[in-house]
């Protein structure tokens, strides 16, 4: 069975960063698209950045100049590094990897003070 487990997520003042990793487990080859989503209190989950096997990135456009995405194929493993983060970055961040089938962690808190 695909687990995703995400973590580094916390409370972080505006300005600071944050370091989001996401492992899986129970399967032993590459994913394809794996990408971080987010959904904050009241609003629809949305995307914040994707990135492919051959290392292509989409990344919404308001995480655009602060946010990196990147990934280990061979360990299935994704990580998003959040740089300048404000308060409208608070959010519960949500890993996502496709073998075919989609497959999402259960999220975790990100929340910044102003």
């Amino acid at each position: 069975q695909v687990q995703l487990v995400e973590s580094g997520g916390r409370l972080v003042q505006a300005g600071g960063s944050l370091r989001l990793s996401c492992a899986a487990s129970g399967i032993t080859s590459s994913a394809n698209v794996v990408g971080w989503y987010r959904q904050a209190r009241g609003k629809q989950r949305e995307l914040v950045a994707i990135i492919g096997t051959g290392g292509s990135t989409i990344y919404t456009d308001s995480v655009k100049g602060r946010f990196t995405i990147s990934r280990d194929g061979a360990k299935n493993t994704v990580t998003l590094q959040m740089n300048d983060l404000k308060p409208e970055d608070t959010a519960v961040y949500y890993c996502r990897m496709t073998w075919g089938s989609v497959y999402w962690g259960q999220g975790i808190q990100v929340t910044v003070s102003s």
